[in-house]
């Protein structure tokens, strides 16, 4: 039966196109996450100050619109968004290559470059979410989300090693060129998809957007679940790229580990990401999703603990090691809840969910790299490692705040009474969800936040996706 399913989806025009694309993407936004920061570099012979901004600017569209953009979301038609989403990326990473052959590059222009593509993602990361569940039928949803995350990390490992060999090849600026193309290929692949989402539900009379973006808000907070997910999330990716923001430092300071190699020690992670993808759905059918992902989270959070016992020679082994047990876990926790916020929140409601999810989670990674750096200057690089990655190995206590601890499996279904019910709204109607039952083995139709995929800033390690 399982066979069945795996080759039911596999079958299906429509995922494969989704997949293609968005995997192509993922392996362009790699490229330019090793790419980008040495254009800076090499080319415009960058402080440090600016490359930390160039980074940080891709993240701040989060922090400024994050929450208006899920109420946009939720009144626009989620494909041709993404499709003018994919193209304005496009051309802006195009005006990179342009401007260092016409001499007129700046450091400005990165920043900018850096910031509207931030943005685009914006939109595009939640409109993917929620376009999701009308290309995927209900009772594969969770291994579509398992494959998506898979096939990222895949993209991950190949596109930051490979995003080091273009620009060693052809310079950095050229490296941008590819995913560029990458863009294209995502678009190309939209369009060709089939399914048509109905028409996004229109509120009986106007509504102001601050009391849509409050009703998604007051939904995410009062509800259990979203709740404890959504401030574990926050916790776990502030510190998680705490750590990682001094990781480099540390390779090339402490380690002595030559610039070539930071690259594949880096990129090591992803192998773990790779793997947590395959075992994340066997896990919720073995354990349940609820205890899947308490199991995932409780029994790799403490292998953070390897990367600061790393040195020079063959103990540098014990950081990617440390980095993928990690990786593992928050990439088969990212799958088990994938299906649970499809599957869970009022459709109507799911757009400003995911941004106030997203804008809690993702909100974190800048702050959380500023944490990072402050403590490696004030205690050192080792110390600060310990420190934040000893925070990761207890912050798994967190989930046992709220009704996780007491239940084998997350709800598959919307609640009766939602906790931030808009009068203005009128019933979703039935064609509003997607039209395939929940099938008979509960641990399969079970549990996870918005496809679990990511948004395509520039990084070398997974988020927690709340």
């Amino acid at each position: 039966m399982n066979a069945r399913r795996r080759d039911g989806l596999l079958r299906q025009r429509d995922f494969r196109l989704l997949w293609a694309g968005e995997t192509t993407s993922r392996f362009g936004s790699n490229i330019t996450g090793v790419a980008m920061p040495l254009v800076a570099v090499v080319t415009l012979d960058a402080s440090t100050f600016w490359v930390s901004a160039l980074a940080a600017a891709a993240w701040l569209p989060w922090l400024l619109v994050g929450l208006p953009a899920g109420a946009w979301v939720d009144r626009l038609p989620r494909r041709p968004l993404m499709v003018a989403c994919n193209l304005g990326s496009l051309v802006l990473l195009l005006s990179v290559p342009a401007a260092a052959w016409l001499d007129v590059l700046t450091m400005t222009q990165l920043v900018v470059v850096s910031v509207l593509t931030g943005l685009a993602n914006v939109f595009f990361s939640i409109a993917y979410r929620v376009y999701v569940p009308f290309v995927v039928p209900r009772e594969h949803l969770t291994e579509a989300n398992a494959k998506l995350q898979g096939s990222e990390s895949a993209a991950q490992l190949a596109g930051l090693g490979g995003g080091g060999v273009l620009a060693g090849a052809f310079g950095a600026v050229n490296g941008l060129l590819a995913d560029a193309a990458t863009f294209l290929v995502s678009t190309l692949c939209l369009l060709g998809i089939r399914a048509r989402e109905p028409e996004p539900e229109r509120p009986e009379r106007p509504t102001a957007l601050r009391k849509e973006v409050a009703e998604g808000l007051r939904h995410t907070v009062r509800d259990p679940y979203l709740r404890v997910l959504t401030t574990y999330g926050t916790v776990t990716n502030l510190l998680l790229t705490g750590y990682q923001a001094i990781l480099t430092v540390f390779l090339v300071r402490e380690l002595h580990v030559g610039e070539a190699a930071v690259g594949w020690l880096l990129a090591g992670g992803s192998v773990g990401g790779l793997l947590g993808a395959v075992v994340a759905t066997p896990m919720a059918r073995r354990f349940g999703t609820a205890r899947g992902m308490l199991l995932c989270k409780f029994a790799t959070a403490p292998f953070g603990l390897l990367i600061p016992l790393a040195e020079p020679g063959w103990r540098v082994v014990l950081l990617p090691v440390g980095g993928a047990v990690l990786a593992l876990g928050v990439v088969s926790a990212n799958v088990i809840q994938g299906a649970f916020r499809q599957q869970y929140c009022p459709p109507q409601l799911l757009g400003r969910i995911t941004a106030s999810v997203s804008v809690a989670n993702f909100g974190a990674i800048p702050v959380g790299s500023l944490l990072g750096g402050v403590l490696g200057g004030l205690l050192g690089l080792r110390p600060a490692l310990w420190l934040l990655t000893a925070g990761l190995a207890v912050s798994s206590a967190l989930l046992l705040a709220g009704p996780l601890r007491s239940r084998r499996d997350l709800p598959t279904q919307p609640p009766t009474q939602p906790p931030a019910s808009s009068p203005t709204r009128s019933p979703v109607p039935p064609l509003a969800r997607p039209s395939v039952q929940p099938p008979a083995d509960s641990a399969e139709s079970g549990d996870s936040p918005g496809p679990a995929v990511e948004p395509r800033a520039s990084r070398y390690a997974v988020p927690e996706q709340g």
